[in-house]
């Protein structure tokens, strides 16, 4: 028993010298009378205090006076990317439906096939050459906005918007344009209500349960 004891202490103490560099080894009765308030036990698998595995700071190392989020220029890549396989993809979708429509009459043959293939690619190629231009719109106006602002908050996003529906309808005309700002103010103005809407409702919730308690006071 001496033997097995003494040999599991050498292992023990060649692998604390390995990784620990000789710390101290602590038995079961000495790690129960560790008191737990205000500190965390020594883990008897490994010579580290737990303590110092939890992390309190953030995990990124941010530079002096950068946001802590991606800011409009940041997302502008990401706005133009997704834009354009979107529109790619249903543009490709329509394409399929109108060349099924238009070729509902000829039988399953090569040129059927191809003229579906044609229609599916023009469309794709055209929806998302319209969704990205429309992305690269607005993030240009929301960067420009933002820049000349100072700011960035829900203001930046409807005037991008609203700017964004008129520039891209400024060849229809002044009736074009004023439909165009008007549809990128609603879109815009539902996406800025929908970021906001658990803020709202939070508001909206305590305000009630305000209202509601000074009422049982006067009561």
């Amino acid at each position: 028993m001496d033997n097995n004891s003494q040999g599991s202490g050498g292992v023990r103490a060649g692998l604390g010298g390995l990784f620990g560099g000789g710390a101290p080894e602590y038995s079961n009765t000495e790690l129960a009378g560790v008191p737990l308030t205000g500190m965390s036990p020594l883990s008897p698998y490994l010579n580290v205090d737990p303590r110092y595995l939890v992390q309190d700071t953030d995990e990124f190392i941010l530079p002096t006076g950068a946001n802590k989020t991606r800011g409009r220029f940041e997302l502008a890549f990401f706005t133009i990317g997704g834009s354009c396989m979107t529109g790619a993809a249903l543009g490709a979708v329509n394409g399929l439906r109108m060349g099924l429509k238009e070729t509902r009459d000829m039988v399953w043959s090569k040129p059927r096939n191809v003229q579906i293939l044609n229609m599916v690619t023009r469309q794709g190629a055209s929806w998302a050459n319209s969704l990205g231009s429309v992305a690269l719109l607005y993030s240009a106006f929301g960067v420009v906005i933002e820049k000349a602002r100072g700011a960035e908050d829900d203001i930046n996003t409807v005037a991008a918007g609203t700017l964004t529906g008129m520039l891209f309808k400024s060849g229809s005309g002044l009736k074009g344009v004023a439909r165009g700002g008007l549809v990128g103010l609603a879109l815009s103005g539902a996406y800025a209500l929908y970021n906001n809407w658990d803020h709202l409702a939070g508001s909206s919730s305590s305000s009630s349960s305000s209202s509601s308690s000074s009422s049982s006071r006067l009561y």
